[in-house]
């Protein structure tokens, strides 16, 4: 039987509705708003597995050619790999839903959301996120649900719900909310250098909408909602807990205040062996081992805590608001056009920035449309950054943690028009134990204004914490810059980038509900101090572009021609324009307004290639001055080369004041001499005047 529910917003309706489409997995729902609907699957395996200390949970995202009314491009027409956008939507449902499942339960369990269709107005990645939770929520897995999303954007003063991809183009920002009916949880986007207290207005906008959305799902529940199954919980309990507790304690409360994270990280691990020794036999069993390791967990869990709440101490020994020293150093490498190397800490960046070409731009090929991106942030995290062996890859934390970096980045970055550069960031990360993804940001501030990037202000990142103590946050504390454990035991970890001025780019995930906004203006407040010390050591190594870009960089010439012009510089069949690159080693993009650009290795080919599309385009004017090439001389002149393919006459009257006997005793073929085009006759030949370069007069 079919069962819908909806919601009015604006002119439109957003609809769920279940029990038409995909009716053997545990739970589906389609969902749609104005041209884009979303269907959202969840099944979950058949047998419960023991003992699982994680939650099984996969969300593929997935969005369909088709709904956009297009066919994929390239040679194979079929939806192929995960794009980018694709896993980053994935993460966005997959976020604020993994901690409400139990891990009691035991089965794995897929979350699958398709895009099916796509009217190119509102984007669906909110839609996929409020589709998936209410599958979950309908179905028969149980769920501590249900949670949505909310897009929110800022235009011409307003907050706007869920604006559309033109209202997002216009806006001053742009964040993607998901919570539940009691408070959000997670919080996503950028901004173009807007206040805290902005934020802050949007995620109290944001939540409004969050809670409408959870109730729509509760109704869709009541009506098609199936009995959820039972709970797999573990019945063993670990043998000798409290003489275990009791003996691991005191040496752990030691171990886990160590200076550097290798000597926590050993000394830890040799306390646990220690304990693990003597109580051998028992570990032999599984479960118990387990168990075991659970203990160990909630120990450091609860050492760590406590020592921040009631003691104001962090596990490396820093005050709450204290940042690790921070190092910069630019131009490390010999060869890219900017490196720059970023560590705080124990974390490090080495970030790379390459000029390229307009053909170098990145081509998005999607269902939101063609189009080209002339910034390009890619993020690498090698298993030696943490000490490990691993495999070498692209993850969806690698894109998450780029997405991110690139979109705080972003809007300090010039447009095409005022840096004709591809401009493509790479922050391979060296070292890491916290905020790899904000110091990617400082890292590609820095590299990039050593490559003569004129970026309109430099921007810094930091990760921040927050433990807290009571069911009201009676005790509370806000950490700056956290570290890797840190961030695995605090209750939220929020990133922050900005420039000096305002917030460029956020990310924030809550795992407890209903934060206060006393503790969100105090965290805040705190992320901004701590983000304009970063911005202070930053900018004496470098506060502004270098003077020049790279002599390896590509060397960039643009001029304007006139429109009916441009069929002549291309040629039949492009024949011109191919002469010229060829002939100067160039390559030349022209423009339907007549921009032309011109990207050669060095500066010589590309004036050359300017000079010669002069030749084409330009018509020689009177009263100019032009550094001709003397190609011919006769006993009455010379024949000079104003611009290609055009020459005009020096009379031996117009070479000298003084009376000349012969050509040859004032100029040579060859020779380059400034001369003034004085007349173009009545049959269009152009008479040239010689110019003295030193006394500027004519002769």
């Amino acid at each position: 039987m079919v069962q819908r529910v909806t919601y009015k917003i604006g002119d439109e309706e957003l609809i769920l509705e279940t029990g038409k489409l995909a009716k053997q997995a545990n739970g589906a729902v389609y969902a749609q708003f104005g041209g884009s609907a979303v269907i959202a699957t969840v099944c979950a395996s058949g047998t419960a597995q023991e003992g699982l200390d994680y939650v099984p949970v996969t969300v593929d995202y997935n969005e369909k050619y088709y709904a956009a009314g297009k066919i994929p491009g390239g040679f194979i027409k079929r939806e192929g790999r995960p794009k980018d956008k694709e896993i980053l939507v994935s993460r966005l449902i997959d976020r604020p839903m993994r901690p409400l499942f139990d891990m009691a339960f035991g089965r794995e369990i897929q979350i699958i959301p398709t895009c099916v269709s796509s009217d190119q107005i509102n984007p669906p990645d909110i839609l996929a996120v409020i589709a998936s939770s209410a599958a979950v929520t309908i179905s028969d897995i149980p769920f501590n649900g249900p949670v949505a999303a909310c897009r929110v954007g800022y235009v011409d003063g307003e907050y706007v719900i869920n604006p559309t991809y033109e209202q997002i183009e216009k806006g001053q920002l742009e964040i993607v909310v998901a919570g539940t009916a009691e408070g959000f949880t997670m919080v996503e986007g950028g901004a173009q250098e807007v206040s805290e207290e902005l934020m802050l207005g949007a995620l109290e906008k944001a939540q409004e909408f969050i809670t409408q959305m959870c109730h729509l799902q509760d109704e869709l529940k009541k009506l098609a909602g199936k009995e959820k199954l039972p709970l797999a919980p573990l019945t063993v309990t670990l043998e000798n807990k409290d003489a275990i507790e009791a003996e691991a304690m005191p040496l752990l409360e030691k171990a886990c205040f160590e200076a550097t994270k290798a000597m926590r990280h050993d000394s830890i691990a040799q306390v646990k062996a220690d304990i693990a020794e003597k109580y051998a036999e028992q570990l032999e069993d599984d479960i118990q081992k387990k168990l075991f390791n659970a203990l160990f967990d909630d120990m450091q869990y609860n050492i760590l805590r406590k020592g921040i709440l009631d003691k104001g101490l962090r596990v490396d020994g820093r005050g709450l608001e204290d940042i690790r020293p921070i190092s910069c150093e630019i131009d490390v490498l010999p060869r890219p056009h900017g490196s720059a190397i970023f560590t705080r800490g124990e974390t490090q960046s080495l970030a790379v920035a390459t000029l390229g070409t307009a053909l170098d731009e990145q081509i998005l090929d999607d269902i939101d449309g063609d189009r080209r991106e002339h910034f390009i942030l890619h993020y690498n995290f090698p298993p030696y950054s943490v000490g490990e062996c691993g495999r070498m890859g692209t993850g969806r934390r690698e894109i998450g943690h780029g997405n991110l970096a690139r979109r705080s980045l972003e809007p300090m970055v010039p447009s095409r028009e005022e840096f004709p550069y591809t401009i493509r960031v790479v922050s391979e990360i060296m070292e890491s134990n916290g905020s790899s993804s904000m110091a990617s940001v400082c890292g590609g501030t820095l590299c990039m204004l050593a490559a003569g990037v004129p970026m309109k202000k430099p921007v810094a990142g930091i990760a921040m914490g927050l433990i807290t103590e009571g069911d009201h946050y009676e005790k509370y504390a806000i950490l700056s810059d956290i570290l890797g454990e840190e961030d695995h035991l605090g209750d939220m970890d929020f990133k922050v980038a900005g420039t000096e001025d305002g917030i460029t780019g956020f990310q924030m995930d809550i795992k407890i509900a209903g934060v206060t906004k006393e503790i969100m203006q105090k965290a805040l407040a705190q992320a901004k101090r701590a983000r304009l010390h970063i911005l202070g050591i930053m900018n004496q190594t470098i506060s502004k572009p270098a003077d020049q870009v790279s002599e390896y960089a590509p060397k960039i010439e643009i001029m304007k021609i006139a429109v009916d012009k441009i069929g002549a510089l291309i040629g039949p069949g492009g024949k011109t324009v191919k002469a010229i690159s060829a002939q100067y080693g160039v390559t030349i993009n022209t423009d339907d307004d007549g921009t032309v650009t011109i990207y050669g290795k060095t500066g010589k080919s590309t004036d050359g290639a300017k000079l010669a599309i002069k030749g084409i385009v330009e018509d020689p004017e009177v009263g100019t001055i032009y550094n001709g090439t003397v190609k011919r001389i006769m006993d009455f002149g010379c024949f000079v080369e104003i611009l290609p393919g055009k020459e005009g006459l020096c009379h031996i009257s117009k070479l000298s004041r003084a009376r000349v006997e012969k050509v040859s005793d004032v100029v040579s073929e060859g020779q380059q001499i400034p001369v003034k085009l004085i007349e173009i006759d009545k049959m269009g030949r152009l008479n040239l005047s010689y110019i003295d370069a030193l006394e500027g007069q004519n002769k």
